[in-house]
């Protein structure tokens, strides 16, 4: 089971520290046939992932499917589809097998009023007194397997009629499953949380996303929703996908670069409890042939197919900083950005123990440092190939610059006393 760690900065799981590394399969439960979900429990777990993020209602931008997996009869949200919720329990079984923790949406934005998405398109809003039976059949089917509950999928909250429905929902659920961890996903590049609904949270997503006017939302996000909820563990739930389209129909595609960069971005600024990865034809389990509404969600181009979007590369990246972490037994991070004399807040740089500091270096340059780092040693590492560089370094007037190494792509910096 999950729990929150005593300094409130990372999680325990079985009350060990766990580094929460999850893969958004937004539409698993209605799109993957069992075959198929083998093989990604499979796939997943080889690449290091412990978490996979599910919406337990159909994801409106989904991929045109041949199954026929819903979750009400007829349509009709009073009448609950009980195999529906079978055959969702016993992928979770699977997966929990595996040794995957379920991160589970219980209302994603289109099902509930005022939201962008419902404000887009308003047939999938769900009347507010058919609430409580779904979310008693949500306990039903999903509490005994310890889950982590995500009252909100991709929302923002404009009104107080949409306030409502999530904070009742978050009422119910939490009185039924009280020893189970809840958070919100928030829409892109949003930071607002009703207070009502705070006070149910036990840990803060945020969303990044996919938009490319403004690269810096990895960190910049994670340092705003650190000074409006401090004191809780803090993940980048959506950064942007390996190779989704920009959203909003422009043109363009988010390369494993972007995505690497992402999450040693929004690592080191304090959201360092954990990072989600995502795949363009993963999360709509998109299959040759078969449709994609670009003009759904955020005007994304079309994706791959899932068997394509299983090889891309990002995921090994993301499975190698989990890694990584986990080998320098690191799960709480103090960002200091303030010993970073070049200028710019690209390269990141945290505190990790009392004898370690780590960087991001996304581009190759000297990196200066307002801090004497005589007698440490300087590990840098290629994020693209993994080779490893021991770093020369001068310390001059109580500054250390870090010479440029010899790599091409992105790096990672340890920066360690020595022994």
């Amino acid at each position: 089971m999950l729990q929150v760690s005593d300094n409130k900065q990372y999680l325990l799981k079985d009350g060990k520290p766990f580094f929460y590394l999850a893969d958004t399969c937004w539409s698993a439960f209605t799109n993957i046939t069992d075959d198929e979900w083998d093989y990604y429990l499979y796939k997943r777990k080889a690449q290091g992932f412990n978490t996979i993020q599910i919406n337990i209602l159909p994801q409106w931008d989904a991929s045109v499917t041949d199954l026929n997996y819903t979750p009400f009869l007829n349509g009709n949200p009073y009448q609950l589809n009980d195999a529906y919720f079978e055959h969702a329990r016993e992928m979770c079984k699977k997966a929990k097998e595996e040794g995957f923790i379920l991160a589970l949406v219980v209302l994603w934005c289109n099902y509930v009023p005022g939201t962008w998405a419902s404000n887009r398109v308003s047939d999938d809003v769900l009347p507010f007194d058919c609430l409580s039976q779904y979310v008693e059949k949500v306990h039903e089917t999903f509490t005994d397997l310890e889950p982590l509950y995500i009252i909100s999928g991709d929302s923002d909250f404009p009104t107080d009629e949409t306030i409502r429905y999530y904070e009742h929902v978050a009422s119910i659920l939490k009185a039924l499953a009280p020893s189970c961890l809840y958070t919100t996903h928030l829409k892109g590049r949003y930071t607002y949380i009703p207070e009502t609904l705070y006070t149910y949270l036990d840990l803060i997503f945020y969303q990044s996303g996919h938009n490319a006017k403004d690269l810096n939302m990895p960190f910049s996000l994670s340092e705003e929703m650190q000074k409006k909820y401090p004191k809780k563990p803090l993940i980048n739930a959506e950064p942007c996908y390996e190779e989704i389209g920009y959203s909003g129909n422009m043109y363009g595609r988010w390369k494993r670069c972007d995505v690497r960069k992402a999450a040693y971005t929004s690592i080191l600024s304090g959201a360092c409890a954990g990072i989600t990865y995502g795949a363009a034809g993963i999360y709509s389990w998109h299959k040759e042939k078969k449709g994609f509404s670009s003009l759904l969600g955020e005007g994304f181009d079309m994706p791959k197919s899932w068997e394509e979007a299983m090889s891309f590369p990002g995921a090994w990246d993301y499975g190698y900083l989990k890694n990584l972490l986990e080998e320098l037994d690191i799960y709480g991070l103090t960002p200091c950005q303030e010993i970073l004399k070049n200028k710019t807040d690209m390269i990141r740089i945290a505190k990790a123990k009392e004898d370690v500091y780590l960087l991001y270096v996304p581009y190759n340059t000297k990196v200066c440092l307002a801090q004497d780092f005589t007698g440490w040693n300087i590990k840098t590492i290629d994020l693209m190939h993994r080779f490893i560089a021991h770093s020369d370094f001068e310390v001059k007037e109580g500054n250390t610059t870090i010479s440029m190494h010899p790599f091409h792509e992105d790096v990672f910096i340890i920066i360690k006393k020595e022994k």
